[in-house]
């Protein structure tokens, strides 16, 4: 593995972080008290090619690599993870299954408006009784006639109130826990999809959380995607790619904070003398920074793993867990250091330090990454 970003890979971290310094930041707080981004802003994103870093050419995408992509959330969180999230969702968890297990039609019908952001995507898996126990999924599915008939509920569904295109997943067969689950694309505006009660979330709250309800929702056979009963597979596969971005997400948290913490300790004056010169805040920096460059390298070896054809689900796991628990010591840390300061919604560290609570819970707790790295030891 090589350390040394090239060319293409360099060019896309600082283009993104160039934008996310002009264009992110300077309306982070507004959309977080709007409870939602600016549509403006998203349509932006989507020119500049954000939409479809991992799509073939072919269908609209850019055909980046895996690298590239983490760069790309990594910058775009650095400037508001609620941006970070939303293209990281439309890209991996939503045209990663179609592109993985869909067929050549399926492809054709629903990756180009996806990758260049005609459209914006969503990802179903969660249900009020259905979360990390993903294979208890309840939400169903029945055939009747030439269609499937889907009843049932979603939640905590990321882009939920404004995305045109979701993977779900539901059940057909109860008796079979892991092997009953299909994925489906369901399109916005299907007879009996509704999108149900936006959450009040603790952070990255300019993005869009919702839950999804079905209700007699007939969808035709050929939004199947993959094997009637293979949902299960898809849906791991899918979240293997996903937990790169989100732990891509954590870490743009994490340097936005901890450069926010050299800043202000470099300014803030106390005992006449600048917090940084207190040795005590200098060894509390050294362990940010520590931390947040082991986190880079755990990120980069897993998106390079992908790159690779490896299985990487261990390693993806490793960055989702580390990445995210280090983000939360590390925006912590920045916290602290900005005292009472910290604590006011007028200083930045505040947001930074609930948008990253979320990196932890979705696309797998911290638990789950656990399980998903001793089962790899211990096997």
């Amino acid at each position: 593995m090589d350390l040394k970003l090239n060319e293409q890979q360099q060019m896309m971290k600082d283009a993104t972080r160039q934008f996310a310094e002009q264009k992110l930041i300077p309306q982070a707080e507004e959309a977080e008290r709007n409870d939602g981004n600016d549509p403006a802003l998203l349509a932006e994103l989507a020119a500049m090619g954000y939409c479809g870093i991992g799509t073939p050419e072919e269908y609209g995408g850019s055909n980046l690599d895996a690298v590239s992509y983490a760069l790309m959330i990594a910058e775009l969180s650095y400037g508001d993870a609620s941006i970070g999230v939303t293209v990281s969702v439309t890209n991996s968890l939503t045209q990663d299954p179609i592109m993985m297990f869909g067929t050549e039609e399926q492809k054709q019908r629903w990756l180009p408006d996806l990758a260049t952001g005609k459209k914006w995507g969503g990802f179903a898996l969660t249900e009020p009784s259905a979360g990390t126990d993903s294979a208890g999924t309840r939400t169903t599915a029945a055939l009747d006639g030439d269609a499937y008939v889907v009843n049932g509920t979603k939640n905590f569904i990321t882009n939920g109130g404004f995305a045109d295109t979701f993977v779900v997943f539901v059940r057909g067969d109860r008796e079979d826990k892991h092997h009953g689950i299909s994925a489906f694309v369901v399109e916005k505006g299907t007879p009996g999809f509704s999108i149900g009660k936006k959450e009040d979330k603790m952070g990255i709250r300019a993005s869009s959380t919702t839950e999804l309800v079905f209700e007699d929702c007939r969808l035709p056979k050929d939004n199947l995607v993959g094997e009637w009963g293979g949902g299960f597979k898809v849906a791991m596969k899918t979240l293997d790619n996903g937990r790169i971005g989100i732990a891509a997400q954590a870490h743009g948290i994490a340097e936005r904070a901890f450069d926010l913490a050299v800043k202000y300790a470099k300014e803030r004056e106390q005992f006449d003398r600048p917090l940084a010169k207190f040795q005590h805040n200098q060894f509390r920096l050294a362990d940010m920074a520590t931390e947040l460059e082991a986190s880079r390298l755990l990120l980069m070896q897993a998106a390079w793993e992908k790159d690779q054809g490896l299985r990487h689900s261990k390693a993806a796991a490793m960055s989702k867990l580390y990445s995210s628990e280090a983000s939360h010591r590390i925006c912590h840390a920045a916290l602290q250091m900005h005292g009472g300061y910290g604590y006011i919604k007028e200083y930045e560290v505040e947001r930074l330090y609930r948008d990253q609570r979320i990196t932890e819970i979705y696309e797998g707790t911290s638990e789950a990454m656990r399980m998903v790295i001793a089962g790899s030891v211990v096997r």
